[in-house]
């Protein structure tokens, strides 16, 4: 199985979306408040972009985004069918039930957000034998990027430079992605 490992901001949902959901105070952790209120927009050429990579390589998608937090799969579903997007098959799972790597290198208040959604990927990973390509996507800077310091770090892994205007569309972007999946 081939997955693709997505972040929202900065990746689909760019920055004339963004903050929609924290502008509505208290709105985004209510289960009640309708999910199109709870969340920002994607950038429609970033869905296209997504649209066909999913298309070329018939991967699956697994939600990675903080997003998780504020609905749950049923609804992440319902919202990417809405929003034209094949629907995620699941979430990654939150930092407190990981177990993989934890304990083999030093958290930092510097790379906190980093560090965490890097284990809840590895641990989907670990947890999933059935995967035999994936890659993640964030404008968090997951990889390695060759720093030895960074054994957190992902080596599967594209970064979304220009989360503000370009995300997934960003040049190269759809390319570097394929070469993982394929």
């Amino acid at each position: 199985m081939k997955v693709i490992f997505l972040d929202h901001d900065g990746v689909i949902c760019l920055s004339d979306q963004w903050g929609g959901r924290y502008k509505k105070k208290g709105f985004n952790s209510n289960p009640e408040t309708p999910l199109d209120i709870r969340m920002d927009n994607f950038d429609t050429k970033a869905v296209k972009v997504l649209n066909k990579i999913i298309e070329e390589t018939g991967c699956e998608l697994v939600i990675s985004s903080d997003w998780k937090r504020w609905g749950t799969l049923e609804q992440m579903k319902e919202m990417y069918v809405t929003r034209g997007i094949k629907p995620p098959i699941d979430l990654t799972p939150m930092i407190q039930e990981c177990t993989v790597h934890s304990d083999t290198f030093i958290w930092s208040p510097m790379w906190e957000l980093e560090q965490t959604r890097s284990l809840e990927i590895q641990q989907y990973v670990h947890d999933h034998p059935e995967i035999t390509h994936w890659v993640a996507i964030d404008d968090l800077d997951m990889g390695k990027n060759g720093q030895d310091w960074r054994n957190w770090g992902l080596d599967n892994f594209i970064h979304c430079k220009k989360p503000h205007r370009e995300g997934i569309k960003q040049s190269g972007i759809k390319e570097k992605i394929l070469n993982f999946l394929k």
